[in-house]
């Protein structure tokens, strides 16, 4: 299997957090459950395989999408196709980082798959076509690297303040969320305006997917586990509140969660059938 990333150009790195391609990608499962993360992407399909999002209560196919879409930003997890053989290269925005790009405001994105075209236009199914004939990684890298120089206005970028405000979130303790708000240079409203806009979601939202997220990084680092100290370190009020959380967003309870031995998978992505 070839799994590269791309080095991303100064010029790139304020707003995108990675680019990456594989090729051979043989899961042992057909369909698997990504669970959010607070960020957009664009997926290059690049083995003329189409994918299928699907219901996640019965698993019957929804929607069926091929060569380009766009994943916005999702509240809750969502249930995707994988394949055999798969060759793919995925763009991953920063939050706050793909207005400048797509330029539509993020929340129309909302929990939903869309095709890419609906987007960008023909342009980004021309760049497909040159992407997939391309002789290797670093040549489809570079050609989605300079389309996304020239699809990039400055003049959407987020402020400053914004993101400065979004790297506190991620980085302090999750206790610190009310102080961490209120020292937002701007109203409450026109911060939860700021956010829709160019995350997507509600700063608290946000926030909420950002502790699941640390609950993953805790679980997969320790082979023991105390349910109430992970709800305790994690700010939650109680260990149901805690449950209650994991399972909106995991579609698991967290026993559920150790039994299936997903600690073993993926961060965000863990299979449900394990066919292949």
């Amino acid at each position: 299997m070839i799994f590269e990333h791309y080095k991303l150009p100064a010029n790139l790195e304020k707003n995108i957090e990675s680019i990456l391609y594989f090729k051979g990608f043989t899961p042992d499962h057909s369909i698997e459950r990504i669970v959010p993360t607070g960020h957009v992407f664009v997926v290059f399909e690049l083995d003329n395989i189409p994918r299928n999002t699907f219901d996640n209560e019965t698993l019957k196919p929804l929607k069926t999408f091929s060569k380009v879409w766009v994943s916005g930003t999702h509240r809750n997890f969502i249930s995707i196709s994988a394949h055999q053989h798969s060759e793919m290269l995925a763009i991953q925005f920063k939050p706050a980082g793909a207005f400048p790009f797509l330029h539509c405001p993020l929340q129309e994105l909302n929990d939903k798959v869309v095709s890419a075209k609906e987007v960008f236009g023909k342009e980004v199914m021309e760049l497909r076509e040159k992407v997939f004939v391309a002789e290797n990684p670093q040549a489809k890298f570079n050609l989605v690297s300079n389309w996304l120089e020239n699809r990039f206005d400055n003049k959407k970028q987020a402020p400053e303040y914004l993101l400065a405000f979004i790297e506190r979130l991620q980085k302090e303790a999750v206790s610190n969320l009310n102080k961490i708000i209120d020292s937002y240079p701007a109203t409450q409203k026109q911060l939860i305006d700021h956010f829709k806009k160019y995350v997507g979601l509600t700063p608290k939202y946000y926030h909420r997917i950002l502790r699941f997220n640390e609950i993953l990084k805790i679980i997969n680092k320790k082979e023991r586990l105390s349910w109430t100290d992970v709800a305790y370190s994690c700010d939650y009020s109680d260990q149901s509140h805690f449950i209650k959380e994991f399972s909106l967003f995991s579609g698991f309870n967290p026993q559920e969660f150790l039994k299936m031995e997903f600690t073993k998978e993926r961060t965000n992505f863990f299979p449900m059938d394990r066919k292949g």
